[in-house]
C-alpha cells in the first residue's frame, strides 16, 4: 500500500494548489522509482526510425527547420517539468511523477523518432482533431496515435494490432471497419479516427474517468475491472489501480502524458521543428470499378509510392469496387482527372489485372495451349525513367531483371541519378488466341460419309493407326477429309483384288461424287459479325473473344476511344 499511497500523492499534485516547494518535495520524494512495478513501453518505442525516413511524405512534403548546435537535452529538472506540465491547455489530467518522468526523457532521447513523429503530425494531426471535434471529444487525445503507432499506418503489433490507431481486428470489426485480405481500414486514418473517437467515447462514458478510458483502450474494459475489483470498493482513478493493471497497461498513461509534453516542448530538449516544404491538398473520389494502383500510377503518372501513403488500406494495392464503391485519396488536381479518364485506367493492362469468372480446366493434351490459344515468353526491351527515391535493385526486381544485367545494359554504375532513363530488357508473356470458327466453317467441315461398323471394315491398326501428335496437327476443317482417307485406306485392305486406277483420290469420299467434295475451309472468307455488348465487357475481352485486335475492332465501327455501353451494337470484322 505504501507505492499506492505514492501514486495518489502525486496524481493529486495537478488537482489542489499547493505551493511550489510543496509539489516539489512530493516529487522529489518519488523520483527513485525502485519500488515501482515493472513495466513494458509501448511497441511504439521500438519503430524503426530509418525505415520511417523512407515514407513518401517525410521525402516529399517536410524538411528540418535547424538543427540544434550541442547535445544539450534540456532542464528535466521536477520544478520545470511540473511548470510545463500544468501549462498544457488540457482537459485530461497531465500528474507528473517518477515514470512520467522516465517516459519524458526517453522520448527525448530518441531525436530521430520524436523529428519524423513530428513531420508526419503536420498530416495526421489535422485529420485526427477533425474527428475528435466531431465527437465533441478532448483535443489531447491525438497524441494516442504517437504512442500506439508513431503515426505509421501501416504498423502491426505483434498481438495483432494494426493502423494509427492499432485496433485489433474484433474490436475494429465491432466499430463498423472493414478488415479483409484486400482492405484493412484500421490503416484508413479517416476511418480510423472516426472509430477511435467513438470507442473512446463509449469508455468515457462507461468509467467517468479519462485515465481509465485511456487504459482501457490499452488493455480492454475486462482487465481495468479487474484491476478495479482487486484495489477495493470505492471511486478509483489509473495510479490507484496501478500496481494491479498489465505490466504494458502501466506503462501507458505515463507514455500518454510523456507524448503530450514531447510534442509541446521538443524544441526545449535540442529536438528539430519540422516544417512543410509544401503544402498537401487532397480530395477524394469514389470508385465503383475494380482498379489496380498500377493502372492509375501508368495512366495518371502518379508515383505508386503516393498513391500507397494516401490510401493505406487497400494492402495489395487493389482497390475492389466492383463488390462495393470504396473512397480513393487523390492530390486534388489530379481527383477530377481521375474521373475523366476512368475508362482508359481501368481498360489499361485490364487482361493483367482482370478477375476470371468461368475458367474451364485445361486438358493437359499439349504443353502452353488451352482451348483458347497458346502463352508463349517473348524477349523486349523497355524504357524506365528512374525517379527520386529509387534504386537499381528496386528497379531490377519491378522488371524480374539482375542488377548486373542493367549495369551492362547501360554501362553505369552502382547508382544512377532521377531522371535518368534506363534500357531494360525482360521477358514479356504472349498470349496468341486460338482461330475461331464461323458456323458457316464448322458446318462445312462436318464429315458426309458414315463411319464404316465393325462388321463392314475391321479395325487394321497397320492402315489406320496414326501418332498421336499427328492427329493433334490436323486442323479441324480438313477433318473429315483425312477420316474418309483412312476409311478408304481401310477398304483397300478388305478388298485386294481392285485395281489401283479404280481408287478415287484420298481427297474425296469414294460414296460422294466429285463435285460435292468437302472444300478445305480456308476457301470460304470469314465474315463479320455482330456482337452487342454485355455488362462487365470492354474492348479487350471482345476482341480476345472473337481472336481480333483490339484496333482492328475500333477501325471496323470507327471508334476514336474506348469506351462502349451495355446494348450497344459493335461490328467484329473478319479475321
Amino acid at each position: 500500500m505504501k507505492l499506492l499511497k505514492i501514486f495518489i500523492a502525486v496524481s493529486s499534485l495537478t488537482v489542489g494548489a499547493p505551493t511550489w516547494a510543496q509539489q516539489a518535495s512530493s516529487v522529489l520524494s518519488v523520483s527513485d522509482n525502485s519500488m515501482t512495478p515493472s513495466i513494458v513501453m509501448p511497441e511504439s518505442f521500438e519503430t524503426d526510425t530509418k525505415a520511417m525516413l523512407e515514407n513518401w511524405y517525410l521525402r516529399n512534403y517536410t524538411v528540418l527547420d535547424y538543427k540544434p548546435e550541442g547535445k544539450s537535452e534540456g532542464d528535466f529538472s521536477d520544478e520545470t517539468l511540473l511548470e510545463r506540465l500544468g501549462a498544457l491547455p488540457t482537459e485530461i489530467e497531465m500528474p507528473l511523477n517518477s515514470v512520467v518522468k522516465n517516459t519524458i526523457m526517453f522520448y527525448a532521447r530518441r531525436r530521430q523518432l520524436v523529428e519524423n513523429m513530428l513531420g508526419l503530425s503536420l498530416y495526421y494531426m489535422p485529420i485526427f482533431e477533425e474527428a475528435l471535434e466531431r465527437h465533441k471529444m478532448p483535443l489531447e487525445l491525438k497524441y494516442l496515435p504517437v504512442i500506439e503507432s508513431a503515426l505509421v499506418p501501416t504498423a502491426v503489433s505483434r498481438a495483432g494490432a494494426a493502423g494509427l490507431w492499432q485496433f485489433m481486428p474484433p474490436t475494429a470489426t465491432g466499430l463498423g471497419l472493414e478488415v479483409n485480405t484486400l482492405v484493412d481500414q484500421r490503416r484508413d486514418p479517416y476511418l480510423a479516427s472516426d472509430a477511435a473517437a467513438r470507442y473512446l467515447k463509449q469508455l468515457y462514458q462507461t468509467y467517468g474517468d479519462w485515465s481509465l478510458a485511456i487504459a482501457s483502450y490499452n488493455c480492454g474494459p475486462g482487465n481495468v475491472n479487474k484491476a478495479l475489483r482487486r484495489a477495493g470498493g470505492g471511486k478509483h482513478d489509473f495510479w490507484e489501480i496501478y500496481p494491479f493493471l498489465p505490466k504494458e497497461t502501466r506503462g501507458y498513461v505515463p507514455a500518454f502524458i510523456a507524448a503530450n509534453y514531447i510534442m509541446r516542448y521538443h524544441k526545449d530538449h535540442g529536438i528539430s521543428p519540422v516544417l512543410a516544404k509544401r503544402p498537401i491538398v487532397t480530395d477524394t473520389v469514389h470508385v465503383s470499378r475494380r482498379v489496380h494502383f498500377d493502372q492509375i500510377s501508368e495512366v495518371m503518372d502518379i508515383p505508386i509510392d503516393e498513391l500507397r501513403a494516401l490510401n493505406p488500406q487497400f494492402r495489395k494495392d487493389i482497390i475492389p469496387g466492383d463488390i462495393r464503391p470504396y473512397s480513393l485519396v487523390l492530390p486534388s488536381l489530379q481527383a477530377y482527372a481521375y474521373v475523366v479518364n476512368e475508362d482508359s485506367i481501368v481498360n489499361h493492362n485490364a487482361s493483367k489485372y482482370a478477375r476470371r469468372g468461368v475458367v474451364e480446366p485445361a486438358t493437359g493434351a499439349v504443353s502452353g495451349r488451352d482451348s483458347r490459344g497458346e502463352y508463349y515468353d517473348e524477349e523486349v526491351i523497355k524504357y524506365h525513367k528512374v525517379k527520386k527515391g529509387e534504386t537499381l535493385t528496386k528497379i531490377a526486381k519491378k522488371y524480374g531483371v539482375t542488377v548486373r544485367a542493367i549495369r551492362k545494359l547501360n554501362k553505369v554504375g552502382k547508382s544512377v541519378r532521377a531522371g535518368k532513363t534506363l534500357k531494360i530488357k525482360t521477358v514479356q508473356r504472349r498470349y496468341k488466341p486460338a482461330p475461331v470458327l464461323e458456323p458457316e466453317e464448322v458446318k462445312t467441315a462436318e464429315p458426309e460419309t458414315p463411319v464404316a461398323q465393325p462388321s463392314e471394315a475391321p479395325y487394321d491398326s497397320c492402315a489406320v493407326a496414326a501418332p498421336v501428335d499427328t492427329v493433334a496437327a490436323v486442323p479441324v476443317t480438313e477433318a473429315s477429309a483425312v477420316a474418309a482417307a483412312f476409311a478408304q485406306s481401310a477398304e483397300a485392305v478388305e478388298a485386294p483384288e481392285e485395281k489401283p486406277s479404280k481408287v478415287e483420290p484420298v481427297a474425296a469420299p469414294a460414296t460422294k461424287p466429285k463435285k460435292e467434295t468437302a472444300k478445305p475451309a480456308t476457301k470460304h472468307k470469314p465474315k463479320a459479325v455482330t456482337h452487342t455488348v454485355r455488362r462487365g465487357e470492354n474492348l479487350s475481352k471482345i476482341a480476345k473473344k472473337y481472336g481480333v485486335s483490339v484496333q482492328a475492332v475500333k477501325k471496323a465501327n470507327n471508334f476514336a476511344g474506348d469506351r462502349i455501353q451495355v446494348g450497344q451494337k459493335i461490328k467484329i470484322p473478319a479475321k
